[in-house]
């Protein structure tokens, strides 16, 4: 049996002011093809499907027009949990609607009999998959526990359930039939690269209390498709093959540089899946960049990206920002970085929030804020309940 795991696809996801549904359509298609080129059985998505618990129309539709697109005319199932950016009840309301197109959807954490383990057939026989969406914290220890006990009940936790797949899924499968596990969580010693920039993933859902000890990937499956982590690679200490298939494009700059794929999976009943990615063409790239202004302007390779600019400066630069968007078609973000006296930073001490914000916005856009600007953002602390005295 050969299978297709992707992940981590965020549909709806801007980069800065820019819209990316054509990049969307393109890499989804493109995933398809891949599908259909490697002659693939069966297709597990590992969660995040959107990037928001409740998506745009035209997000929806991008997404499930893809999914049954993956199906092949429904000769080939695909299968898809719930991660932490979406909505588990969204998920098993659509559930029964997208079966009918051999789509299944598992959004809620189930019984091992009542769900949460399909016996499904494909091209190539029967596929036993255990389906394993986020489990959120609240649902694995109480509020009041102390920080310590949050970790060790949420990994021991995500290790019961699994261990629960595991072995009814082995029972199930009995000797002719293929068990994958297909999961969205963290575990401990993941690789999450950042270049010290912000990353796609929810940094809410990134820290100890979410990890799990490699322990969570039970011995049965002969491959675990994992989704949360956005660099794609494999999972440290499993016991069997087990990878994270990464975003589907780069997400924020954090990611810039990572060369997104799918994994193909080979496997028969009872033996370890042997895999091999499959690099993702598709989609703008993301490039950081920095140096002084006429150095910036040659380089090439920062053309045709979305671009995060830091320019070297002596001082403070109040053009900058309109000479980059006039610049730079794809520009997201643009700072000028110039060494600040120690007098400069003691000058903020004692300065109200609405007053640091337009020292910010000044340094950011290199003109001062608008007076609307800095009235809605007052109104805004009021709101909140953080007004200035």
């Amino acid at each position: 049996m050969r299978a297709l795991h992707t992940s981590d696809w965020h549909v709806g996801k801007r980069i800065g002011r820019y819209d990316r549904t054509a990049e969307y359509r393109d890499v989804i298609a493109e995933v398809a093809d891949i599908a259909d080129t490697e002659a693939v059985d069966i297709v597990l998505h590992s969660g995040d499907l959107f990037d928001r618990p409740v998506p745009p129309i035209e997000s929806m539709n991008i997404a499930f027009s893809g999914l049954v697109r993956l199906t092949d005319s429904g000769r080939r199932p695909v299968v898809v949990i719930a991660g932490n950016h979406d909505s588990g009840a969204f998920f098993e309301a659509l559930a029964p609607f997208l079966r009918t197109q051999n789509v299944h959807l598992v959004g809620e954490i189930k019984r091992p009999d009542a769900g949460g383990v399909l016996d499904i057939e494909t091209p190539a026989g029967r596929a036993v998959v255990s389906c394993f969406p986020f489990l959120r914290e609240g649902r694995a220890f109480h509020v009041w526990d102390a920080v310590e006990e949050h970790y060790k009940k949420y990994a021991d936790r995500l290790r019961g359930i699994s261990e629960a797949y595991s072995s009814y899924a082995g029972e199930l499968a009995g000797t002719d039939a293929v068990q994958f596990l297909v999961a969205h969580f963290l575990v401990g010693g993941a690789k999450v690269h950042g270049h010290g920039a912000q990353r796609g993933e929810r940094s809410l859902h990134m820290g100890e209390a979410y990890a799990a000890t490699s322990e969570a990937i039970p011995p049965g499956p002969q491959y675990v498709a994992l989704g949360h982590i956005h660099a794609p690679q494999m999972v440290p200490g499993a016991k069997v093959p087990a990878e994270y298939a990464g975003s589907l494009l780069e997400l924020d700059f954090g990611e810039a540089g990572e060369q997104k794929r799918v994994v193909i999976v080979d496997v028969e009943p009872g033996i370890p899946a042997a895999t091999t990615s499959i690099p993702l063409h598709s989609g703008r790239r993301l490039v950081r960049a920095k140096g002084e202004w006429q150095d910036l302007l040659v380089r090439d390779d920062i053309r045709d990206t979305y671009v995060d600019l830091a320019v070297e400066t002596a001082g403070p630069d109040p053009g900058l920002a309109d000479r980059a968007r006039g610049e730079f078609e794809f520009l997201v973000n643009v700072r000028a970085e110039y060494p600040r006296a120690e007098a400069e930073s003691s000058a903020r001490l004692g300065k109200t929030l609405d007053e640091l914000y337009g020292i910010y916005y000044e340094e950011l856009e290199g003109v001062s804020a608008p007076p609307e600007l800095l009235k809605t953002f007052r109104t805004v602390m009021e709101e909140a309940g953080y007004a200035s005295s």
